[in-house]
């Protein structure tokens, strides 16, 4: 991968991936400028976390051309942390700064995990765990940071919390990222601009426009979502007409 352009974390030209014979990604185009938040929306199978995984350069089969920052970190639905290691050692993995313990220490505070550093992962429930998923990213101090449905596997309210903690954490440090999710009120939430997936291509892009902080009675919130639901091919409730 190489540098990004000055003013953009990322830029895709093209990109192209397919799976056998069947393509995945039919020429996809797309800019993500310095702190802007993009949701990636899109049928299952419809190429967005194959998208994320070259951009994250965890793909090398992919044509076309795509640039990255440098400055940039992952977060998987799966926390993946090492069992083995403690909650402040997950944080830290691969961090060679002298003062990776104070950055540690800061990154589980800004998650609400400031007295968990010590625990292991096996103590830690579904939300915590995912919370330090985020706290190992933070501590990157990252100008861009993929995320790929980290929220999924969390239940309503623990969702919840973590979509409000995302938004905190964004307005605190400015990271631009791509948010690869199923879920249109999330997306709707949390994301400056809307990019809807089908059939390999960008089929829709939508700036968001609503102001912060949002919930799913602001104004405009509703149609919004009736728009997108409209795109995936979802039907709209009885309420919803």
């Amino acid at each position: 991968m190489a540098a990004r352009t000055a003013g953009h974390v990322a830029e895709a030209a093209g990109v192209r991936r397919s799976f056998g014979g069947t393509v995945v990604l039919d020429g996809i185009d797309l800019t993500i400028e310095r702190g802007q938040v993009i949701a990636l929306l899109g049928a299952s199978g419809s190429g967005k976390s194959t998208l994320l995984r070259i951009l994250a350069g965890l793909d090398d089969e992919a044509t076309g051309t795509f640039t990255t920052t440098s400055s940039q970190a992952v977060v998987f639905q799966e926390h993946r942390l090492l069992p083995w290691k403690r909650v402040a050692g997950n944080v830290a993995l691969g961090v060679r700064a002298e003062d990776a313990g104070e950055r540690t220490a800061r990154a589980l505070a800004e998650v609400g995990l400031a007295d968990r550093g010590r625990a292991w992962p096996a103590e830690l429930s579904g939300g915590q765990s995912q919370r330090v998923a985020i706290a190992r990213a933070l501590i990157r101090e990252p100008e861009l940071l993929l995320l790929d449905e980290p929220f999924g596997a969390l239940d309503a309210l623990n969702r919840l919390k973590m979509q409000a903690l995302f938004d905190r954490l964004q307005a605190a440090h400015g990271f631009a990222a791509l948010l690869v999710t199923h879920d249109v009120e999330e997306a709707i939430l949390l994301a400056d601009r809307l990019l809807v997936l089908d059939g390999g291509r960008i089929a829709e892009a939508i700036d968001v426009g609503l102001e912060r902080p949002r919930a799913v009675d602001s104004p405009g919130f509703g149609a919004l979502r009736r728009r997108l639901l409209a795109l995936l091919h979802v039907p709209a409730g009885p309420d919803e007409g």
